[in-house]
């Protein structure tokens, strides 16, 4: 179908990963069209799409959010329209706003850092540091992260840093560039970038034809991210 969102010359209606799916359209009527193909191609093959799991986000325009939204109905039952979802454990919201996502893994790093301080305070530095890389140093999908809050960005940050004090044992107000060159261990910052490196390297790299429409358009918003913190590091090295 063309029905769908384009990315350059390619029409994109449809991400699957396992069993989890998401619909891109550009109107109500689109996205109509692509959930009647989903509910033939169902009956034919004698599948079910599980409507309570089914959800609605509409992406506002700018600052401007529809205030009216029809019924979607998907197998004759009304979807839930909602303001933020979570796929494959990113949060999406419908201002594309980051500051929930973040949210979500400082309160994920929380857990974790708790976790190995508690379950590990009796072993050495080199173990401890170890166990810290491990589990607090993923930040998951943080490469994703352009539009946020320094409130939201920074209390992600200071749980970082007080997550390796607590660990270490060492004082709340020690200097966080310090300590992390004590131990070469990467700091917060560090981490972002490198996972945007990573990020951005796979999407030039990658064969699929929508990220090559992503890599190619540097008027893109979220490549103009990227390219800028890079640039700030090699700016920062020099």
């Amino acid at each position: 179908m063309h029905a769908g969102c384009y990315v350059g010359g390619t029409c994109v209606n449809s991400l699957s990963y396992a069993d989890d799916m998401v619909l891109l359209a550009p109107s109500v009527s689109a996205l109509e069209k692509l959930l009647v193909h989903c509910e033939t191609y169902a009956l034919i093959h004698g599948l079910e799409y599980n409507t309570k799991k089914s959800e609605v986000l509409v992406f506002r325009a700018g600052n401007i959010k529809p205030y009216y939204v029809p019924p979607i109905l998907l197998n004759s039952s009304p979807l839930k329209v909602v303001d933020k979802v979570k796929y494959l454990g990113h949060v999406l919201t419908s201002d594309l706003k980051d500051d929930l996502d973040i949210e979500r893994e400082r309160r994920a790093l929380a857990v974790r850092s708790n976790m190995i301080t508690r379950r590990f305070a009796r072993c050495s530095s080199d173990v401890k540091i170890t166990l810290f890389k491990s589990y607090c140093q993923s930040l998951y999908t943080s490469s994703l992260w352009i539009k946020y809050t320094k409130r939201a960005y920074n209390a992600l940050r200071v749980q970082y840093n007080n997550a390796f004090r607590m660990l270490m044992g060492l004082p709340r107000r020690c200097s966080a560039s310090g300590m992390f060159v004590a131990a070469r261990t990467d700091s917060f910052q560090e981490i972002i970038r490198k996972n945007i490196v990573s990020l951005l390297s796979r999407v030039r790299c990658s064969p699929n034809s929508i990220l090559r429409e992503i890599a190619d358009r540097f008027d893109c918003p979220i490549l103009h991210y990227w390219t800028k913190q890079i640039k700030s590091v090699a700016v920062y090295e020099i």
